[in-house]
């Protein structure tokens, strides 16, 4: 079907989706918060750029892995970087790369990293701030 007749379903599924950007919004809202009211840990910030390219790597790695139909990074091994802190760079990969956006197997659980990771980073700023 061309550009112009598809359904505006199927463009935003093709493309980025604005709205997947919102966690890391909310998230940097939440850091200032927490900066301003209780302090975070310089280090912190580290983590998570750190954290955030190597999970982009791994999902890109993983998307030309699986066009060229060899070994993939094993699901694990992404979760594991998000919950570590990598989740804002795994975001912008799975949109950047439209890779690991569709398949609810993966969605569930991931999601469920990046919660954990939050609240992980909200305990580490009030025991630690």
């Amino acid at each position: 079907m061309p550009n112009s007749t598809r359904r505006p379903q199927q463009r935003r599924r093709n493309g980025v989706q604005p709205a997947a950007f919102l966690p890391i919004a909310l998230f940097a809202v939440l850091w200032v918060v927490l900066a301003l009211t209780v302090g975070t840990p310089a280090w912190l910030g580290i983590v998570y750029a750190v954290a955030s390219v190597v999970a982009f790597v791994l999902y890109a790695v993983d998307k030309r892995a699986a066009g060229a139909g060899r070994r993939r990074t094993p699901e694990s091994t992404l979760l594991t970087a998000g919950l570590v802190g990598g989740w804002p760079g795994a975001i912008v990969a799975q949109q950047a790369l439209r890779h690991k956006t569709v398949k609810r197997e993966f969605r569930v659980p991931f999601w469920i990293t990046v919660v954990v990771n939050v609240l992980a980073f909200v305990a580490v700023c009030v025991l630690l701030g």
